[in-house]
């Protein structure tokens, strides 16, 4: 192969997931036997396989090996009544939801603002990860007030839905206040937690709920896989995770 070689080994592996030849979770076999089937260098090897990490296609694992992972490509809609699990299942992806911490902390500035409490306020902080078919597709990080929800951290832990928690507490209903969306870099626990490649991108997405008064009962910020979300942003909005 010529200068160019590592472009042809990543559209060979690219070609092969796409045609169901390799498939999500397979490992790819060790580095001399790749370099000695496409008759590359190492150089060559590795800049195929980070280019392919970065598209979301490969996930490299250290001191483990190299994995397919071609995850789906969702479409998130942003309304009124739209639901996590309701996403996933309208396009055939089968979703589920990990809890990964719960604690108790002091409100920061930037989230008693949204809160509308004083900086310092008893807050939950639940950190939940959300997956599609398995594989990882966002970290979520939700805030709400001690003094009116105090059992959502175990609730959460438990499974229970904030929907249902709200409702327990005597709101039956909310609404999406406002949205924002924006990109940056991963940390590097986020793309561990997000299986994904250090220099492929996150959105992330803050959100405001209000009860029906409009009154501020939560707020949340979720980081999703780049490569493997688009939003479809409709009039208002309520999740349910």
């Amino acid at each position: 192969m010529g200068r160019e070689s590592w472009k042809e080994v990543r559209d060979s592996l690219a070609a092969r997931i796409e045609r169901g030849e390799l498939l999500p979770g397979a490992q790819l076999p060790v580095e001399p036997a790749l370099c000695a089937e496409f008759g590359v260098g190492r150089h060559s090897l590795r800049r195929a396989i980070r280019e392919l990490a970065l598209e979301g296609k490969l996930r490299v694992v250290q001191g483990a090996g190299t994995f397919i992972q071609n995850a789906p490509l969702i479409t998130y809609h942003i309304g009124r009544r739209t639901r996590f699990r309701q996403n996933l299942r309208d396009q055939g992806v089968t979703p589920s939801g990990e809890h990964l911490a719960h604690e108790i902390l002091p409100a920061p500035a930037h989230v008693a603002e949204e809160l509308r409490v004083d900086p310092g306020t008893a807050l939950h902080r639940v950190i939940r990860r959300g997956l599609a078919d398995g594989v990882p597709i966002s970290l979520g990080i939700g805030w709400h007030r001690v003094d009116r929800f105090p059992d959502l951290g175990e609730r959460r832990a438990a499974g229970v839905s904030v929907s249902d928690i709200y409702r327990n507490h005597g709101i039956p209903d909310y609404f999406r206040k406002r949205t924002t969306i924006f990109t940056r870099r991963p940390t590097p626990e986020e793309a561990a937690l997000l299986s994904q490649h250090g220099e492929s991108p996150v959105l992330v997405v803050t959100k405001v709920d209000v009860a029906p008064d409009d009154h501020v009962i939560g707020f949340s910020e979720a980081v999703w896989a780049g490569d493997r979300i688009k939003f479809s942003l409709d009039q208002g909005g309520r999740d349910d995770d």
